[in-house]
């Protein structure tokens, strides 16, 4: 396993080893023990599967307490220019973001604590992401800030997206900060 470097460094970069023969690939996605040596040591109790165009952009998405999630990224196909905002106001990184272009061509995993913000945009023709979360989805729980807020500054990486009805109703994050408290 390959841990690498992220501008916040409890946002864990990860590629897994990829066993090749005559027959094809393998490559673990998770093992718990091997996880928790990493730093990721808590249970997933669901797993998401996101089929994506190009140019869709989903995000950026969280819950909020008390149902916020972890999430470990696993990039099935495809390419997603990934964004990851710290919204943990008692975080030495809160509102930093990082924002990292994971490839299944590169095996890509991205290890997002509870507490941030997370979305991404679909780079390649198609996407296929699976997810874990360490908490149930949650749909009055469900938050997020909308991609063009010009305080993210995503606007330079993304335009035009693709989005749901949902996302293009999104606040801004001036307007989730003053209703609550991360």
């Amino acid at each position: 396993m390959l841990k690498l470097p992220t501008a916040i460094p409890d946002v864990i970069h990860l590629r897994p080893v990829l066993h090749t023969d005559l027959r094809g690939d393998f490559m673990e996605t998770y093992q718990q023990e091997q996880y928790a040596k990493l730093g990721i040591s808590m249970e997933f109790v669901q797993d998401n599967l996101v089929h994506s165009k190009k140019h869709v952009f989903r995000g950026l998405h969280f819950q909020l307490p008390p149902y916020e999630q972890a999430k470990l990224i696993t990039v099935i196909s495809g390419e997603i220019l990934d964004f990851v905002l710290d919204m943990r106001s008692n975080s030495d990184t809160f509102l930093q973001q990082v924002r990292i272009t994971l490839s299944a061509a590169e095996n890509d995993q991205l290890y997002i604590p509870a507490g941030f913000a997370h979305g991404y945009y679909v780079l390649s023709e198609n996407s296929c992401i699976s997810y874990k979360v360490s908490k149930p989805y949650v749909p009055e729980y469900q938050a997020g800030i909308r991609w063009d807020d010009e305080q993210l500054g995503l606007a330079k990486y993304i335009s035009n997206p693709i989005l749901s009805n949902n996302d293009k109703k999104l606040p801004t994050l001036n307007e989730i900060l003053s209703k609550y408290t991360f």
